[in-house]
C-alpha cells in the first residue's frame, strides 16, 4: 500500500511551494463556479495554451497523426486544440474531485454496467478495474466510490511533492485505499483480500516488463503488468471507461463486461487485448485522450524517435 505521510501543510511552507499554494488556492475558487463556467473557462484556456506550450503541442500533433491518419491536417489540428481544452478541463475536475460536495458531484454523472462489477465481484477473488488514462480519470474516481466502497487505486506520485500530498489526502478521503505503482506484492494481497483495484496501463515506462504490441496502429511499448496481476490473483478484470459528455450534461462512467479467458499465458496477446479494450474507448471521445503525454517514446530496434 502507499506509505504517504499524512498531510501536514507546515512542510509545504518554503518559498519553493508558494506558486503552488498559490495555484491550488486559485483552483479552489474557480471550482466554485458553475459547471457551465468551467466548461467555457476551460475552451478558453485551452486555445492559449495550445500556443503558449509548442512543445506539448508537438507531441499531441505527432501522437494524433501516427493514431488517426485518415484524418486531414485540419481535422488533426483541430483535434489537438480540443484536447488542451480537455486537458484544462482535467484541471478543473481534479480540483472538483478534491473539494466538491457530494450532493454536487452527485448530480453531474449516470453511470452503466455495474451488474458487471456485481457478477465479478461475486467471485470473491478481487476484481481488477482495467483502465485509460482519460482526461476525465480523477473525477471520475469520485463518481465510482459512490458504487464501490473497496476500490483501491494504483498511481504513480506526483513530481510536485505538495500536489501530491494534497492529491493522495482527497483521494483517501473517499477511496478505500492508494496503491503504488512500484508495489507489486501490495497489489496483489489486496485483490486476494476480496477489493477493487483500479489500474491505467496505457504509458510508456520503457521496454522493462513491457512488450510491443500494436495501439491506434502503432506498435507501442506496453506493460504487461495486467496480465501478470490477473494471473498471480485469479481476480477477472473488467474494463472500464468514463467520458465527458457534450454540453454541461456531465459524464458517463461505464463498466463493461468481464474480459473471457484473460490472461491467456501469452504476453503479446494480452497486451494486445488491453491494448484493443483501451483503443475502442479512446475512439468514443478522442479529445478526452491523454495524447499530451509520450505515448510512442519507447520505439522498437531500428526505429527512429517519433518526437524529433
Amino acid at each position: 500500500m502507499a506509505t504517504d505521510k499524512p498531510f501536514n501543510p507546515f512542510n509545504y511552507l518554503s518559498p519553493r511551494y508558494w506558486p503552488t499554494w498559490f495555484g491550488l488556492l486559485l483552483l479552489r475558487l474557480l471550482i466554485l463556479l458553475p459547471y457551465r463556467l468551467l466548461l467555457i473557462l476551460s475552451s478558453i484556456l485551452g486555445n492559449l495554451l495550445y500556443f503558449l506550450v509548442p512543445g506539448k503541442r508537438h507531441v499531441a500533433e505527432v501522437n494524433i497523426r501516427h493514431c488517426f491518419p485518415e484524418l486531414d491536417n485540419n481535422a488533426r489540428k483541430q483535434l489537438v486544440k480540443d484536447n488542451f481544452k480537455s486537458t484544462v478541463m482535467a484541471l478543473f475536475e481534479s480540483g472538483l474531485s478534491w473539494w466538491a460536495s457530494d450532493r454536487r458531484l452527485r448530480a453531474l454523472y449516470r453511470i452503466e454496467g455495474l451488474e458487471h462489477y456485481e457478477a465479478a465481484n461475486s467471485k470473491g477473488k478481487g476484481v481488477l478495474v482495467l483502465g485509460g488514462h482519460y482526461t476525465t480519470l480523477e473525477i471520475s474516481a469520485r463518481f465510482i466510490a459512490f458504487h464501490i466502497d473497496k476500490i483501491q487505486p494504483i498511481y504513480k506520485p506526483a513530481h510536485n511533492a505538495l500536489v501530491n500530498a494534497v492529491m493522495t489526502r482527497a483521494r483517501r478521503r473517499v477511496l478505500d485505499d492508494l496503491l503504488s505503482n512500484t508495489d507489486l506484492r501490495a497489489i496483489v494481497r489486496s485483490l486476494k483480500r476480496g477489493k477493487v483495484v483500479w489500474y491505467a496501463p496505457d504509458q510508456d515506462f520503457g521496454r522493462e516488463r513491457s512488450v510491443f504490441a500494436p495501439f491506434m496502429g502503432v506498435e507501442t511499448s506496453t506493460l504487461t503488468a495486467t496480465s501478470r496481476l490477473g494471473r498471480l490473483s485469479g481476480a477477472p478484470v473488467l474494463p472500464f471507461y468514463s467520458e465527458r459528455l457534450p454540453g454541461s450534461q456531465g459524464y458517463l462512467i461505464k463498466i463493461l463486461p468481464e474480459l473471457d479467458n484473460f490472461p491467456s499465458g501469452n504476453d503479446i496477446e494480452d497486451a494486445t487485448r488491453v491494448n484493443r479494450v483501451i483503443e475502442q474507448e479512446v475512439r468514443n471521445a478522442p479529445e478526452q485522450y491523454l495524447w499530451l503525454h509520450r505515448r510512442f517514446k519507447t520505439r522498437p530496434e531500428g526505429e527512429p524517435d517519433l518526437y524529433r
